[in-house]
């Protein structure tokens, strides 16, 4: 639940604030006619994600328990870990030119004529919103095929709850909120998630017999806190925590949070540039 919470938050955050730039930058020119398709951008974005998602769910679901089902479930934790870090390193090192970068976009959709700058802003708007949602959409099946259904909704309903409070402290107290802290904050929580989904990956690899070095487990702490408890399930989904790692499991996990925080930190430090003339 706490993983899908994360996501639809972060996620969340980024849609609303590409929203609300286009909408500031359409009501700071008076151009109010736009905001019709940048509505009906979102809808379709949304049901787009909608669909793909109980498409490509209702499709894994059918070979459940089989040889293909553990293969797919590979694949999506494998593009789930490439979606996710990319993108968390990509807002972390661009979040501050994306405002500008939209506000150009949507200046180049009202330069043209009523009816094809209207299509302009339709196409920005869900091009934005529908690569949030397709991502939560990716990142929360990929946590529901590693630990089932139950939860998952509810850490989606509140990630989406909280957004929303989220979007309008933005619109009332703009400034005052500290969006660089949030992304890096939810952005450090979501690599340890992408962290624990490369453990499952690496299980099913091994379980498939596609990868057979350092298969074997190293110790079994089920006696003290197995996967199938409340908590067991929480730090597994959260933590990656294994009750009978395989070496290649502490491995890979150990390695990329390595290399994935020593990535975050520079990206975040600040430049020398502003250190000196601070």
């Amino acid at each position: 639940m706490l993983a899908t919470f994360a996501i639809f938050l972060r996620e969340g955050i980024e849609a609303s604030m590409i929203v609300s730039v286009i909408m500031a930058y359409l009501k700071k020119t008076g151009q109010q006619d736009g905001v019709r398709a940048v509505k009906l951008g979102i809808i379709a974005a949304l049901g787009t994600a909608l669909v793909a998602g109980v498409i490509i769910y209702e499709t894994i679901h059918t070979y459940a328990g089989t040889h293909t089902q553990t293969i797919i479930e590979t694949f999506s934790y494998a593009v789930a870990v490439v979606f996710l870090t990319y993108m968390t390193f990509w807002m972390t090192k661009h979040s501050k030119d994306i405002p500008k970068a939209l506000a150009s976009k949507v200046a180049e959709a009202q330069g043209k004529q009523r009816r094809e700058g209207s299509l302009a802003l339709f196409i920005v708007t869900f091009q934005a919103v529908a690569r949030e949602s397709l991502e939560a959409m990716v990142f929360t099946l990929a946590i529901v095929l590693a630990n089932g259904t139950a939860g998952p909704e509810v850490g989606a309903a509140l990630g989406v709850a909280a957004t929303l409070v989220f979007a309008i402290s933005v619109y009332r107290f703009g400034k005052r909120i500290n969006l660089s802290l949030a992304f890096r904050t939810l952005g450090a929580a979501l690599m340890v998630f992408s962290a624990a989904l490369i453990v499952d990956m690496i299980e099913n690899l091994q379980q498939l017999g596609w990868i057979k070095i350092l298969s074997h487990p190293l110790w079994n702490t089920s006696a003290y806190l197995n996967e199938s408890s409340n908590i067991g399930d929480i730090a597994h989904t959260l933590l990656g925590y294994a009750a009978q790692p395989t070496a290649l499991e502490l491995i890979a996990y150990a390695l990329y949070l390595t290399v994935g925080v020593a990535t975050f930190i520079q990206l975040t430090k600040p430049k020398a540039s502003k250190r000196l003339s601070s």
